[in-house]
């Protein structure tokens, strides 16, 4: 009996996509040394609770991406019928008790026992991940007709206006990213993509004027221009560009008594504290990690031996690489602030163990893959 439980652990070792998994376990390694350092020197509002919950959610989170590598990915997309719902009613949960962050418009949390927080907008991207690329499988041999298409489009647009009901626009925004991402995996026509950047940009006066609300255009219009606001609509950004730029090249290092605080710096504007502490050189590192793991992602996509497994592992990739742009771009001052955070580095409980639960379908794919092709 023994034998056939450390053959079958061997089997799943040697099929196993080791790299990714090592990259994932690098960044919560990097999450938790930058943490521990931010509670080491006092930063405010950072509590030896912050780095407790987040090394419960790496292990939680490791253990939930091997146990969901395990499964069939076929299996789990046709459970779509139990999860989809589930996590749609949770999300709608949060009208009625949902909590926000201090400073933040969005109400997208629910509040758990023993103190801790569920973001359900999390557990909708993997669940609603599945339930596209499945679709996309059923109807991939007439994906540009304008019936399959439109059945497509209120399939995409459930989530999309339930979380800007919510507030949520950053998540908003990542759910477009990860839709466009698997309909052009799929073979959506490159005329559709030309006809909607046409359609976008007439309607963009429209969308200034009239969708955007009057704190979101400052939020864009400060972006560019943040000593015009320093002490109100700037001042976050600008205090993170002001703890990445002491960093310099090589960076302060982790034993120093004080670093330059600003707000949200443990969660969305980590990657500014990481600035400040690694320099250039450690910041460039964490870029090249985070976009590794997306690289090996697509590659996934590619070896995968059918449609569905490629468009879950493309709808992965485009959920970690998109929120990776936005919350980098947002420290860097080149994009608006919009409360995203950065993958496996920010501290979050929730996000920390779906992106690895996201991560471990990934591995479900690479591991359950028969050959190294994909055609259509």
């Amino acid at each position: 009996m023994a034998k056939k439980i450390f053959a079958a652990i061997g089997r799943y070792i040697k099929k196993l996509d080791k790299i990714l998994l090592l990259m994932c376990l690098a960044c919560s390694a990097i999450s938790l040394i930058l943490l521990k350092t931010m509670y080491d020197s006092d930063m405010p509002r950072v509590y030896s609770r912050t780095l407790k919950v987040q090394i419960l959610a790496v292990c939680i989170g490791v253990v939930v991406a091997i146990i969901v590598s395990l499964f069939d990915y076929h299996f789990l997309a046709k459970l779509w019928k139990l999860h989809l719902p589930i996590s749609i009613a949770l999300v709608a949960l949060t009208f009625f008790i949902g909590l926000g962050r201090a400073g933040a418009d969005d109400r997208a949390w629910i509040n758990l026992p023993m103190g801790l927080t569920l973001q359900p907008s999390e557990i909708l991207k993997l669940s609603f991940i599945l339930s596209f690329a499945l679709h996309l499988e059923n109807v991939r041999d007439k994906i540009n007709s304008p019936l399959t298409l439109l059945t497509l489009g209120v399939h995409a647009a459930i989530p999309v206006v339930l979380v800007r009901l919510q507030g949520d626009d950053g998540t908003m925004l990542i759910f477009i990213f990860i839709i466009v991402s698997m309909l052009f995996a799929a073979g959506l026509s490159w005329k559709y993509l030309v006809g909607g950047i046409v359609a976008i940009g007439a309607a963009s006066p429209l969308i200034w004027k009239y969708v955007l609300t009057a704190d979101q255009r400052a939020r864009f219009a400060i972006t560019y221009n943040l000593e015009s606001d320093p002490l109100g609509q700037g001042y976050q950004q600008l205090e993170g560009l002001t703890a990445i730029g002491r960093g310099s090249v090589l960076g302060k290092g982790f034993a120093q008594e004080s670093y330059w605080w600003t707000p949200e710096i443990h969660n969305d504007f980590i990657f500014a504290f990481a600035g400040e502490v690694l320099g250039l050189v450690g910041a460039i590192g964490i870029i090249v990690l985070l976009f590794g793991i997306s690289v090996k992602l697509i590659i996934s996509a590619v070896k995968a031996k059918d449609g569905l497994g490629a468009y879950i592992c493309i709808g992965i990739c485009a959920m970690f690489t998109f929120q990776t742009i936005l919350n980098i771009g947002m420290c860097l001052s080149v994009l608006p602030v919009i409360g995203v955070t950065l993958p496996l580095i920010s501290a979050g409980g929730t996000s920390v163990v779906t992106m690895y639960a996201g991560l471990g379908l990934a591995l479900g794919v690479h591991s359950h893959r028969e050959k190294s092709m994909f055609d259509r």
